[in-house]
């Protein structure tokens, strides 16, 4: 456009200069032929237009907006039309409590009270896209700010709509999943509504209030406790069982044996030493008495 412009006043000031008296009037041809080739090239830039990759070109005329759309490529279109580029790829918007690490700057969570009247900051990141065929509809009823426009307010305002149904351990632990579940479905159909698909919801922390994150780390160390003195009582419980099974063979073995050894039985085993030891070249022994145990006497010296 801004060529056709130009080629416009160069065409102008070619006939002013021929139909002036000045001696250079007799450019006014050469001038004129100028802007006819400046016009021509502005119109054959105008109707040339390329979409990048990952976009749409919605077609505006006049200001207002065409219902078809450009994919991505090269396009020859009317020269009079204004072509606008949507980004039709997964956009990130997070609102974290961290400087710097969501699309705002500073603490950006949202802030929400639970069931139970306890405040409970969500850093919260949504995956959209623009819907392509609603990219028109987008544009004329939001324009092209739809993050701060749509995304923002209404995740927002979705997610404190429903904290209060939750208390606020439940909404931390138990209830979590659940949460994330409830508010998708309801952005994801506000989003529908506004020609934006809602891809995921990813709840990335939830803080509590630091009286709640103490009682709750008590009720866990106690636990921590508990679960320690059951394993050392179970311990224990094994180790006396081990102990009575012990004692309990010892007692077997020696109501076995007691049982077993008869005066017969003794005094064999008395004559096998007695043999045994008359057998060693080391000792000369000398047995005396008559009765079941001798006295054995070493004469060795």
């Amino acid at each position: 456009m801004l060529f056709i412009i130009l080629g416009i006043i160069i065409i102008i000031v070619g006939v002013v200069l021929s139909k002036s008296n000045e001696p250079a009037n007799r450019f006014g041809g050469a001038i004129r032929i100028i802007g006819t080739i400046v016009i021509l090239v502005g119109i054959l830039t105008a109707c040339i237009i390329q979409v990048g990759a990952g976009q749409v070109g919605v077609k505006k005329l006049f200001g207002k907006v065409q219902e078809d759309v450009l994919g991505s490529g090269l396009h020859f279109i009317n020269p009079l039309l204004e072509i606008e580029k949507l980004d039709i790829k997964t956009l990130n918007y997070t609102m974290s409590g961290v400087h710097d690490e969501g699309a705002m700057s500073g603490d950006d969570a949202i802030k929400v009270l639970t069931s139970d009247g306890l405040e409970v900051t969500i850093d919260l990141s949504v995956l959209y896209r623009v819907v392509p065929n609603d990219a028109p509809r987008l544009l004329r009823e939001t324009g092209i700010d739809y993050e701060n426009k749509i995304v923002r307010p209404i995740t927002r305002t979705r997610i404190r709509d429903n904290a209060v149904y939750y208390e606020a351990v439940a909404l931390y632990s138990t209830k979590r999943d659940e949460f994330q579940q409830r508010i998708f479905k309801n952005i994801e159909d506000d989003f529908k509504k506004r020609g934006l698909l809602l891809e995921n919801l990813l709840v990335r922390n939830i803080t509590l209030p630091a009286s709640v994150r103490a009682t709750i780390e008590q009720k866990i160390n106690a636990e921590q406790e508990a679960q320690k003195m059951q394993f050392v009582l179970q311990k224990e419980r094994q180790e006396a069982e081990r102990k009575r099974v012990e004692a309990q063979g010892i007692a077997d073995y020696q109501r076995i044996i007691s049982e077993s050894l008869t005066d017969r039985q003794l005094q064999y085993e008395q004559i096998k030493a007695q043999l045994e030891l008359s057998k060693s070249q080391n000792a000369k022994t000398i047995i005396l008495g008559k009765g079941n145990t001798p006295v054995i006497l070493d004469t060795k010296n």
